[in-house]
């Protein structure tokens, strides 16, 4: 675990990702805030790649609760069924949207402890929703961002609660609504598991990762 950088290098770190991709977007195709959330659910243990794949038919038949309560378990799972854990998923969409119509109107809600109740739905999950959909500044942080915020003295911290904290407690608040995108994104293309991409990285000089390749 890298120390944690001072505040003046988190601020050019994150001035330079920014100057890189002022609008970062999530890579989870979705029409509105109900299939970002079951894309979200998805996605656990799966590629965006391929929770894209399998929802590029569903979405059009089952964009809200009740069209997917209409659309059934075993129909949702013929579109899902290329997805690591489909029908555990499956039987949790089914559930979470039987909660949201029951609930909430058919509406997703906007406050992580109301989303975290829903099945399937757990605090990475919540605050994917609530800082892409409702732009708040919630930090998802996910085996990417956990690499990149230990990696490179960013975020530091032994389980993913203490990165998000350092996150929050460590990142400008310039930049707070767009980090968790910026960190993925840095580490799903550059600052990669195996063998990091040092020698295109755009703050190698700030990073305080030792064992640099070329």
């Amino acid at each position: 675990m890298a120390r944690q950088l001072d505040y003046l290098t988190m601020k050019e770190i994150f001035r330079r990702f920014q100057a890189q991709e002022p609008e970062p977007k999530g890579e989870l195709a979705h029409l509105n805030a109900y299939t970002l959330l079951v894309a979200v659910a998805l996605s656990a243990q799966a590629t965006d790649v391929s929770v894209n794949k399998a929802t590029r038919d569903l979405f059009p038949l089952a964009d809200t609760p009740q069209k997917m309560l209409a659309l059934g378990e075993e129909r949702l799972i013929e579109h899902i069924k290329t997805i690591g854990l489909y029908r555990n998923k499956a039987r949790n969409v089914m559930r979470l949207s039987q909660i949201l119509v029951d609930q909430y109107d058919g509406e997703v809600p906007s406050s992580r402890a109301a989303l975290q109740a829903l099945p399937g739905v757990g605090r990475k999950t919540a605050n994917v929703v609530l800082n892409m959909w409702w732009h708040l500044p919630a930090q998802a942080v996910d085996t990417h961002i956990f690499r990149v915020g230990n990696r490179c003295g960013i975020a530091p911290g032994r389980d993913v609660d203490a990165v998000e904290r350092a996150i929050e407690d460590n990142v400008p608040a310039e930049y707070q609504g767009h980090a968790h995108h910026w960190l993925i994104l840095h580490g799903r293309y550059i600052c990669t598991a195996r063998k990091p991409r040092c020698g295109e990285c755009l703050i190698r000089d700030l990073c305080a990762y030792e064992d640099k390749t070329e």
